[in-house]
């Protein structure tokens, strides 16, 4: 990657067009706009920022590489342009909406978000969320990132992916007074197993198997009444980052065949996305993966009408 300045964003396209290259037919990226972290009036605050990636900038390359990426924005519900960003975006493509809420200063939970929440419900264009602790960049308050803050959007009909199956952290329980700390992941399962949001609620699997995370995998393979509401997603570029994602640390809790072992180090020496993939077809419990339904999430995220 040519990492001189003004070349670091044009190399990572060419390197991650050249792994979609090596993909099945069909396959495409979902790439995330990131908005600027927002004050209580929705003016961005830069210098509380981490990073920003325009919508403009990923709907351009959508645009540019159809055959390899599909864009979603990242709209800050106290944005005052927000609506008319959205609709703005669906209008050019978009195929959800990216929220990192302790990272940029959104409370899920917070009545302010009633009327984007509303209009997502009304075009049917799913909210993808971080949930549970965030580890990468700085924020307002982990808080913000627990699950049960989304059952406001639940509750408004809007159709919410869980980023991580929220696999980090501890959150408050809010349902039972808010004392009481609770894995985040915990918090995720009683949404999951709430009737009520049967057809708004998943979890994407991206990250699960890095280190950190990999915790959670036994039961995510194990609750088969959730494979139909687990979509596959990549984190990319993290699963080529070799410390990351420890594999005889899978082998280890029975998860991985020792056999794929060394297949799967080379692999992700040659492709990332793919090793991601083929990483996850491999896992297994007791003999139980993942099914192809969870790898095929295109009907998902199709455009609205």
């Amino acid at each position: 990657m040519d990492e001189s300045p003004g070349n670091v964003d044009r190399s990572f396209v060419e390197r991650l067009l050249a792994q979609c290259k090596d993909m099945p037919p069909g396959f495409h990226v979902l790439l995330f706009g990131f908005d600027w972290a927002r004050d209580d009036a929705g003016a961005p605050m830069p210098e509380r920022s981490t990073f920003h990636v325009p919508d403009d900038y990923v709907a351009g390359l959508a645009r540019k590489y159809p055959a390899h990426i599909v864009w979603a924005p990242s709209i800050h519900p106290y944005d005052p342009r927000a609506l008319d960003r959205l609709d703005a975006a669906v209008a050019n493509g978009a195929r959800g909406i990216k929220w990192l809420p302790s990272a940029q200063n959104i409370d899920p939970a917070g009545a302010r978000c009633d009327r984007f929440y509303a209009r997502l419900a009304a075009l049917r264009l799913p909210l993808i969320t971080h949930a549970g602790d965030e580890r990468a960049v700085h924020g307002f308050g982990e808080h913000l990132g627990n699950p049960l803050r989304l059952r406001r959007p639940l509750d408004a009909g809007v159709k919410v992916v869980v980023a991580h199956c929220a696999s980090l952290g501890e959150g408050h329980d809010t349902d039972k007074g808010g004392s009481a700390l609770v894995p985040n992941f915990d918090l995720f399962a009683r949404l999951m197993d709430e009737p009520a949001y049967r057809g708004n609620l998943v979890g994407d699997i991206a990250a699960v198997t890095q280190g950190n995370r990999m915790g959670v995998v036994a039961t995510l393979l194990e609750r088969r009444d959730w494979h139909d509401r687990l979509l596959n997603a990549s984190d990319y570029p993290l699963p080529g980052v070799v410390p990351l994602i420890y594999l005889e640390a899978l082998f280890k809790r029975k998860l991985l065949d020792p056999a794929s072992l060394a297949p799967l180090r080379g692999l992700r020496d040659f492709n990332s996305l793919l090793f991601d993939f083929v990483l996850k077809r491999s896992l297994a419990l007791n003999g139980q993966g993942f099914p192809a339904a969870v790898f095929e999430t295109a009907p998902w995220f199709k455009r609205p009408n």
